[in-house]
């Protein structure tokens, strides 16, 4: 299975592709934008209804391609630079739906200046309505003391 992380391409343009690969398109251009803080492409591989949800350790549950770039703008504007690859990915995929289901590992810049790992169980669905586009992503922190320290260093 690929993992996606740092060298994940913007593969934007590829989302329209029919089945599996237009799917991971989508998802791969997700990485990308989050790994290189790009919040316009991380907003455009959203889709626009606004039933979108994301289920985050830092903005709990968030509703709205806006309200979901907002929040990740926060992320980027944090100085934190949080750096993740999604990996030991399962996946789902249908003509018109895909489920990547996975671990995100990486890091981020504590409070103190030292890189802390981060470790997140991670789901994500996208929709293909004409072209591939993320609906719903959950993330999780097992560990307690991780959690707090995370949404400490991130302001939440």
């Amino acid at each position: 299975m690929a993992n996606y992380g740092a060298e994940s391409a913007n593969r934007l343009r590829e989302t329209g592709r029919e089945g599996v690969e237009g799917a991971r398109a989508a998802l791969e251009t997700f990485y990308y934008a989050l790994n290189n803080q790009d919040a316009a492409t991380l907003e455009a591989v959203w889709a626009g209804d606004p039933s979108v949800v994301l289920y985050n350790p830092l903005g709990g549950i968030v509703r709205g391609r806006g309200a979901i770039s907002d929040l990740y703008r926060e992320v980027f504007d944090s100085g934190r630079g949080v750096r993740v690859s999604f990996g030991d990915v399962v996946e789902w995929v249908g003509p018109d739906h895909a489920v990547f289901v996975g671990r995100e590992t990486g890091s981020y810049t504590g409070v103190d200046g030292t890189h802390v790992p981060l470790h997140i169980r991670t789901s994500r669905y996208f929709r293909r309505d004409g072209e591939w586009r993320q609906c719903h992503h959950h993330g999780s922190i097992d560990d307690p003391d991780a959690l707090a320290a995370y949404q400490s260093a991130l302001g939440s």
